[in-house]
C-alpha cells in the first residue's frame, strides 16, 4: 500500500503528517515553510509512495471558510496539476491546533517545547490525518 500524507497548511508554516505504508498510524514528518512546500511534496512523493494528500480544511464555527481557505484552495490547484494521479481531499481542520497544543502540554513537555510552532504545526498534520483515517478507513 502507498502512504497518505496530511497537511495543516498555514500562511507561513505547513505541518505535514505521513501514514505508515500499511495506513494503520498517523504521524507527524516535519515542518516546512509554506513557500517551500512544493518543493518538499515532489521530493517526497519522488521517494515514497504516496496515494493520497488529506489537507486540513480551516472553517469556522458556523462551517464558513477561514481566510487561510482560499489559500489553501489555490495551492490544492497547483497540486492536482503537478500530481493528476493522486487523490486530493479536505478534512474539517477546526480546534486541531489547540487539540495539537493540548497533546503537547499532557506530554510533560518544557515551555519551551510548547511554545514551538513548528512541533504544533506537525501535531496537527497527523491530528488531521488520524480524524480522515478514522471518517475513511477505519
Amino acid at each position: 500500500m502507498a502512504r497518505i500524507l496530511g497537511i495543516d497548511y498555514g500562511l507561513k508554516r505547513t505541518g505535514i503528517a505521513v501514514t505508515d505504508p500499511l495506513q494503520i498510524i498517523a504521524s507527524s514528518l516535519d515542518t516546512v515553510t509554506t513557500n517551500e512546500l512544493m518543493d518538499f511534496l515532489k521530493k517526497y512523493i519522488e521517494e515514497e509512495e504516496v496515494e493520497a494528500i488529506i489537507f486540513g480544511e480551516p472553517l469556522h464555527k458556523d462551517g464558513n471558510p477561514t481566510h487561510v481557505a482560499k489559500a489553501i484552495y489555490k495551492f490544492i490547484k497547483k497540486v492536482n496539476k503537478a500530481f493528476p494521479n493522486l487523490r486530493v481531499e479536505l478534512q474539517d481542520e477546526r480546534y486541531s491546533s489547540r487539540d495539537a497544543k493540548n497533546i503537547i502540554f499532557n506530554s510533560g513537555a518544557k515551555q519551551k517545547k510548547r511554545r514551538d510552532k513548528a512541533l504544533v504545526d506537525k501535531v496537527s498534520a497527523a491530528l488531521i490525518l488520524q480524524e480522515w483515517m478514522q471518517a475513511n478507513k477505519w
